[in-house]
């Protein structure tokens, strides 16, 4: 009979003494001297960031935390209303949410622009036409009938703020190259073959700079998912304090049944 390959985890262990991640002593290397964001940023790469990392990395996390009464919000609160004894419900509910719409755009858009500038391009001795690529990437998706992650916005026009804000602290930290100027390209190439302006969103300018820090797309949108888990904690702790879950799924049901009236 073959052997069969032991279980096992590298993320942590434990002894009667001791707790260990990531190679690193929770007590001695980590407690006092580790951010939650720097902790996250240990827990996708293997190892703690530099200072520089650590800045953007959590100016990303920071930038998802909140945005008000959105889709994931009002699902944990009407989950609370339901079930107040359960927070971790409530999170867990508005977490669910996070897709190709809300938050989670941020990973369709990593994968659009590693796909489209793949690591061996990147680190290749000529710089790749990112004008060229952003019209085929553009006419491609519009082509196949696919939207765009990573531009435009309901709410803000003619930009979102966090865009701009997110591209210079990029600049300033050395985490402006290629897969900023694509994501960039995309918007511009976007806008003139769809006749309309969509810059780069907040989820579009996290993709673009997670691809700069090395991170594989399809973890990204985990960043999305720990910020606004932090979030939609403070919805809980709001809805306990003034509730608001009630009269909104009062006020829906009355309009939602008028024409029974």
């Amino acid at each position: 009979m073959a052997r069969l390959k032991p279980l096992r985890t590298d993320i942590a262990w434990s002894t009667t003494d001791k707790i260990t991640i990531k190679g690193l002593d929770l007590c001695q290397d980590i407690l006092g001297k580790v951010s939650l964001g720097d902790m996250a940023f240990l827990g996708m790469t293997d190892r703690l960031p530099t200072e520089r990392e650590s800045l953007m990395f959590n100016a990303i996390a920071v930038c998802l935390v909140e945005h008000g009464l959105t889709p994931s919000a009002l699902v944990t609160r009407l989950t609370l209303a339901g079930a107040p004894e359960a927070m971790q419900a409530a999170v867990g509910a508005g977490l669910c949410g996070l897709g190709s719409v809300f938050v989670g755009s941020m990973e369709d858009a990593a994968r659009l622009l590693q796909q489209g500038l793949p690591k061996s391009d990147v680190e290749a001795e000529s710089s790749p036409d990112i004008t060229a690529l952003a019209r085929e990437i553009v006419a491609r998706e519009i082509a196949a009938g696919r939207s765009l992650p990573g531009i435009g916005h309901h709410i803000h026009k003619p930009q979102d703020p966090r865009a701009p804000a997110l591209f210079k602290l990029a600049r300033d930290n050395g985490f402006d190259g290629p897969y900023v100027a694509l994501m960039q390209a995309i918007a511009d190439e976007a806008g003139r073959q769809l006749g309309k302006s969509l810059p780069v969103n907040a989820t579009g300018a996290i993709a673009a700079v997670a691809c700069e820090m090395g991170l594989p797309w399809d973890i990204v949108r985990g960043i999305g998912v720990l910020a606004r888990a932090v979030g939609l904690v403070a919805h809980v702790l709001e809805e306990r304090r003034n509730p608001i879950a009630r009269e909104m799924k009062t006020m829906i049901e009355e309009q939602a049944t008028a024409h029974f009236r």
